[in-house]
């Protein structure tokens, strides 16, 4: 690489590493994780400083440390923004957050014609720019951004394949989204999102081989191997509702599977019939024990087959936690399955929004951390 390109890579890693920090960092610390010279971070932390990138905080001296006190530096979180979307069959929702991942300011409408990808598309582009204004930023400052969906979605970001329509099939979501909002996209399945920000911010952070399970009136499952996702064949991993051998779709009309739905007049009334369950009414208790006989069928397999060390239940089965993860723990046990954790999402309704944050700051590279700095 010639010296300019050399000089973006190392910018990049020193950005990367005050990302990561909790604390304000030195130029110790920062030599000692990114393996560069001292002169050289000093160089790039001058450029950034200058650039509005980094701050330089007040020298603080250390007791029984003798001589000048260690120059300090910090992220500016906030100086670059990153746009997070979802979209579903009823709704779309929009987050703008930091590059440490802090949601700053969001936006939520329901679609207006799902079945029109551009009209769809266009719903997610003003709630992006709804979400910027409710986080008081500025167009320049965002960066990324990066769309859930549901179905097969490829490496690429393209709808590869969806169960109840073919009239997403061949959108190529990033391009889609990077002629109405100038900046890079990226794309992925819900799902996917979900098991990656769970790794990230949720229950899942001590493992590594994961699943993320949404099962009732909705399906689809995000995977984790060795802490990356696993999409598969054009991204078909986890869409286990096209398998017509798996019961998937076998209580997906009975009201207490409503919690995965996306519309919130069904799920209110999956929320009712959990409570009454709660109470003890034969009727409720019945429709949880067949919606936890489905579940536990599925993940009896998904424990022989993926052999993940965690399953966790999301989109909408953690508002019944409670009453589901006994139930279903004592039915893995009862199938003698791999012993397997089970836990509910710590992340709610935000799972897929955090993982589509997540995502956008894994894709990212030098040119999305702002300006070029000048070659020395």
């Amino acid at each position: 690489m010639n010296q300019s390109a050399v000089r973006r890579v190392n910018t990049s890693v020193i950005l990367r590493a005050l990302a990561v920090s909790a604390e304000p960092t030195t130029l110790t610390a920062l030599a000692g994780r990114t393996t560069l010279s001292r002169r050289t971070i000093e160089l790039i932390l001058d450029s950034l400083l200058a650039a509005g990138w980094v701050t330089e905080l007040d020298r603080v001296p250390t007791r029984g440390c003798a001589g000048r006190p260690a120059r300090r530096y910090e992220l500016r979180a906030e100086h670059a923004l990153l746009a997070a979307a979802r979209i579903t069959t009823e709704d779309a929702s929009a987050v703008v957050a930091d590059v440490r991942g802090r949601i700053l300011g969001r936006a939520h409408r329901p679609l207006r014609r799902y079945l029109d990808p551009q009209a769809s598309l266009d719903d997610v582009a003003t709630l992006v720019r709804e979400a910027l204004a409710d986080a008081g930023g500025s167009p320049e400052r965002l960066r990324a951004g990066a769309l859930a969906a549901g179905g097969a979605i490829d490496d690429d970001g393209v709808v590869r394949r969806l169960v109840h329509t073919t009239r997403w099939e061949g959108v190529d979501l990033p391009t889609e989204l990077t002629g109405r909002l100038r900046m890079p996209w990226f794309a992925d399945n819900d799902s996917n999102l979900g098991a990656l920000a769970e790794r990230w911010r949720g229950v899942a952070v001590d493992h590594e081989n994961v699943v993320w399970a949404v099962l009732g009136n909705r399906t689809g499952l995000g995977i984790l191997i060795r802490g990356a996702v696993h999409r598969g064949l054009d991204g078909a991993a986890g869409e286990i509702v096209e398998a017509a051998s798996m019961p998937t779709d076998s209580v997906a009309h009975r009201p207490v599977s409503w919690l995965t739905s996306p519309e919130p007049a069904r799920r209110s009334i999956a929320l009712d019939r959990v409570a009454a369950a709660r109470a003890g009414e034969a009727g409720a208790l019945a429709e949880v024990d067949e919606l936890v006989a489905n579940i536990a069928s599925i993940l009896t397999t998904l424990s022989w087959t993926v052999a993940p060390s965690l399953i966790v239940l999301g989109g909408g089965l953690e508002d019944a936690a409670d009453v589901l993860l006994p139930r279903v723990r004592e039915a893995l046990r009862a199938a003698r399955t791999p012993a397997v954790e089970l836990r509910a999402t710590g992340l709610g309704r935000d799972a897929a929004l955090v993982g589509a944050v997540k995502l956008a700051l894994d894709r990212m590279d030098t040119e999305l951390f702002g300006p070029l700095v000048p070659s020395l």
